[in-house]
């Protein structure tokens, strides 16, 4: 009998989020992507910096996602940002559009890998201002020093 492989609980994760945005409500969405689209997810060879969630047709789309994804014919590796189709319910694709006419921005926060399927965190955002960003470094900062001193 065959062992299966764990497959590790591991996610990848959109830093550059927290920082410029002040994040809301989230939400899990399904990602419609082909099979070396999702064996480079798996690998990680994806990266979400930059990514950010529209809506075209009445439809979410995930844009600027960059997947380095391998051709079955070639040893090369392509690197991959076109648009991809996002699965939320409607009620919820309702307030995201609700979310996106007052203004906020919705944004990916994480690719989680663990399971089936793979699903993105999206997360409706308000951008920091240039001197929010230089006070959260500063408290950062303090934090890091108290905790030093114990």
């Amino acid at each position: 009998m065959k062992k299966h492989k764990k497959i590790p609980a591991t996610s990848i994760v959109n830093r550059r989020a927290r920082y410029d945005y002040e994040l809301g409500e989230e939400f899990r969405a399904g990602l419609v992507l082909t099979g070396p689209e999702v064996r480079a997810i798996r690998d990680h060879r994806a990266q979400l910096k930059g990514a950010f969630v529209s809506f075209r047709n009445g439809e979410l789309w995930l844009n600027n996602a960059s997947l380095s994804v391998q051709p079955s014919s070639a040893q090369s590796v392509a690197v991959d940002s076109s648009p991809r189709k996002l699965l939320v319910t409607k009620r919820e694709l309702d307030k995201l559009r609700t979310a996106k006419q007052d203004g906020l921005t919705i944004v990916p926060t994480k690719l989680l890998t663990t399971g089936r399927y793979l699903k993105v965190i999206i997360a409706l955002a308000k951008g920091k201002k240039h001197y929010d960003k230089r006070q959260a470094i500063k408290k950062r900062d303090q934090e890091r020093e108290s905790r030093v001193k114990l």
